[in-house]
Formats: structure tokens, C-alpha cells, sequence
């Protein structure tokens, strides 16, 4: 898979090699899609607006810490928003499933409990989006839906779109899978409302910045530590996220020595995977965090050495002012 996403950065000759698959592939979206607009296929439309969250390329691009911003951004304006995700890497055996706080990420997925903890706000999943959607309607009383991911599903139909853009990677070289990382052609960014990009903006996209909060201990969620607590220091670096490398370079700009260990993305944690024979501590994400918790009480000096570093979104001031036009007028109007 590193060799493959290598090749989705530029036109080498494996990604021309894998053209004619990228072509299929492009013709199997648009015919998807086409049966959806021609209604052989359902699109589900609620009675209350639907703002989806989502992303043209395979990978990290910021979208979750984006959702959070939003959801809270939806109370301070007076809404109550629920938030649907598909749960990915969950293994319910019904659907769909609230997700609190304390849920089991195996269950339920990580992000989603990512989610729970931060938002505020009710989070339903269910791999059906528009089940998840109506439950919170008919449970919640929510006014707004928020769809975390989902761009590229159309059985919701959605007043709003965002697509979230990696300022740092872009759209690699152009090319749809398996030849590139775009799961629709670049034509798609065209029916988005809003493009946000985690990095330095172009043309009319807004800008977001990931802002570093600090280190919070796995085991003593009361101990928060600035972020130039490591900075000198060695440190484990664990990520099992679309874009590893990401984390991996802003532990750095903050000056700690990494020792990078990527995972897949939804990667399920065993306690060898990071249980590195030394005392050197060990940093992740909070996506891991939520699945190695579950590993703290396995042993008992390691939970005191696992942090993670808490990130928020700062998006562009103007995006909250184009969001509020948007839904006056997709919905008002």
C-alpha cells in the first residue's frame, strides 16, 4: 500500500500502467451516480437540513477535527445537531447504534467516539447513513444533520457539502483509484459549496489550521501537559490515520525526536504493537487513543507512558459566515 500511495503523487509509470483500471473505475461512479439522479436508485430527503462533511481523496485530510468544529459551531447559532457517521471498523451486530462517550470503538468505530466525546451533540451510526440520520430525528429532536464523511453517498441527499482538501498533498497527481488517490474525478469539487483546505488555500477554497492543544495522559485523563512538554526528547510515535506522515512531521515542528511507527488507517491495537521495550514515552493520536485504552490495565507502567496530543480545527473566520447564507438559503429559501 506505501508503494501504491507513493505512485498516487505523481504520473510514474505504475500509475500509467494502471490507467485502464482508473478509467472503469470512473465509469462505475458515474453510472452510480446517474442512477441515483434518474431515481433507479433512492435517495432518501429529510425534513431537516444535512450538512456532509467529506473528502475527494483516499486518506487523512481533516475532516474529523472539522466536524467537531462544526457541531460545536451549530450550538453557539441556536441549532441542535446530531451527527451520522457510517462507523467504519465497527462490528454492531445491529444498526443503528447511539455512540456516548465511554463507547466501545470495536463496536461502534473510532472516530465516531472521537466524536461522542467532543461534540456536544448526539452521534448515530449505522452503515445505512439515512437510517442513522432518521433515528436521530425521531429520537433526538435534532434540527440539523451533520454527516461525518459521505460525500461520494447519495442515498442522503444533503442541502450542503463541504469537501475537505490536504493542503500538503492535494490531489496527488489527478487520477482516480486505483491509478491516483481521487475517488470521483476533480469535476466533482465543482457542485461542493465550500472547500476547506487543512494547509494554505487557493482560489476561493478557505483555509483551516490544526492547532495543537497539548499531551493527555491515556491513564490520568486530568493530566494535560503543554506542547513543549517533550520537545527535546525521543518519543514513540504511533498513528494508524489516513496520512500518518502528517502527525508524524507536526511532532516534530514541535520539536521532539520521532521514532515513527504507522498503521493502517482503523488499525486495531494489540499490546505488542506498542509495547516498546524501553522507557521511552509513547505518543498517538487520539483516533488510537480511544483503542488503546483498552490496553492500559494489560500493564501497568505502560498507561502512565501513553499520551496523546489533543488537536482542534481554527478554520477561516468567513466559514461560519458563508455556512449561515448557505442554510438560509437551502433551507429558508
Amino acid at each position: 500500500m506505501d508503494w501504491l500511495t507513493a505512485n498516487w503523487q505523481r504520473k510514474t509509470l505504475a500509475s500509467h500502467l494502471l490507467l485502464p483500471l482508473a478509467w472503469l473505475y470512473c465509469l462505475i461512479v458515474w453510472v452510480r451516480k446517474s442512477l441515483y439522479r434518474i431515481g433507479v436508485r433512492s435517495t432518501v430527503k429529510l425534513l431537516r437540513p444535512v450538512i456532509v462533511v467529506g473528502n475527494l481523496t483516499v486518506g487523512g485530510t481533516g475532516k474529523t477535527p472539522l466536524v467537531i468544529w462544526l457541531s460545536r459551531w451549530l450550538q453557539e447559532q441556536g441549532f441542535r445537531p446530531g451527527i451520522v457517521s457510517r462507523g467504519y471498523g465497527g462490528r454492531a451486530r445491529q444498526w443503528p447504534q447511539p455512540v456516548r462517550a465511554d463507547a466501545d470503538p470495536d463496536i461502534v468505530g473510532d472516530e465516531p467516539v472521537v466524536l461522542a466525546r467532543h461534540c456536544g451533540c448526539p452521534v448515530m451510526v449505522d452503515p445505512c447513513r439515512p437510517r442513522a440520520a432518521q433515528a436521530l430525528l425521531d429520537h433526538q429532536h435534532c434540527d440539523v444533520i451533520v454527516s461525518d464523511d459521505g460525500l461520494q453517498h447519495y442515498a442522503l441527499a444533503r442541502d450542503i457539502e463541504i469537501a475537505v482538501i490536504d493542503g500538503e498533498r492535494r490531489f496527488g497527481n489527478g487520477r482516480c483509484l486505483p491509478a491516483g488517490p481521487l475517488r470521483e474525478p476533480l469535476s466533482r469539487l465543482r457542485s461542493v459549496d465550500l472547500c476547506v483546505v487543512n494547509g494554505r488555500p487557493r482560489g476561493q477554497e478557505l483555509d483551516m489550521i490544526m492547532s495543537p492543544v497539548g499531551f493527555i495522559n491515556l491513564r490520568h485523563k486530568h493530566r494535560c501537559e503543554p506542547v513543549g512538554f517533550f520537545r527535546g526528547g525521543t518519543v514513540h510515535a504511533v498513528a494508524g490515520i489516513g496520512y500518518p506522515q502528517r502527525f508524524f512531521a507536526g511532532l516534530r515542528e514541535l520539536g521532539l525526536e520521532v521514532i515513527a511507527h504507522p498503521f493502517p488507517d482503523h488499525h486495531r491495537y494489540r499490546p505488542q504493537d506498542i509495547g516498546f521495550h524501553d522507557d521511552l514515552p509513547v505518543v498517538m493520536t487520539e483516533k488510537d487513543a480511544v483503542k488503546c485504552e483498552a490496553l492500559i490495565d494489560l500493564s501497568a507502567s505502560a498507561g502512565e507512558r501513553w499520551w496523546y496530543l489533543a488537536i482542534a480545527a481554527i478554520p477561516n473566520a468567513e466559514l461560519g459566515q458563508r455556512l449561515l447564507r448557505l442554510l438560509e438559503d437551502k433551507t429558508c429559501g
